[in-house]
């Protein structure tokens, strides 16, 4: 993947649940991580004690963390809502000319700040809550 700007990284909201996503936000950083939890099957006959592992069985997560501010009221109360709610809903991460990352994530913070002198800015945690999908683009 080449070098690619990063306003172009788009965090998005399937608001109706009919998979069509809109995006909720102007987002000044963004980050997604993809983690596996490991499954340690070391025994005292495992070779020279070195750490054996249970290939497939660890628990796959996606989490998505960005901040910046909302594309307008609407989308600002439908994220509100979700997260008052714990409300899991359908949301995609998409990144220009490598892919799309779709699937079900829970808000787990949200939170609000802003200067005296500047616009209000808010951050915003997804964890994934089912499976993800990535197609290539």
């Amino acid at each position: 993947m080449g070098a690619q700007k990063g306003k172009d990284l788009l965090l998005k909201l399937d608001e109706s649940g009919s998979g069509n996503f809109i995006t909720v936000a102007g987002l000044r950083t963004k980050r997604l991580a993809f983690n596996s939890e490991t499954v340690d099957v070391t025994d005292a006959d495992s070779a020279g004690r070195w750490r054996e592992l249970l290939a497939g069985s660890g628990v796959q997560r996606a989490a998505v963390s960005a901040s910046g501010i909302f594309k307008d009221a609407t989308s600002d109360a439908a994220i509100r809502a979700r997260f008052f709610a714990g409300e899991i809903a359908d949301w995609q991460l998409a990144v220009p000319d490598f892919g799309v990352v779709t699937g079900p994530f829970q808000i787990t913070a949200l939170e609000y700040s802003g200067n005296h002198d500047g616009e209000v800015t808010f951050e915003i945690a997804l964890e994934s809550a089912g499976p993800v999908t990535f197609t290539a683009v």
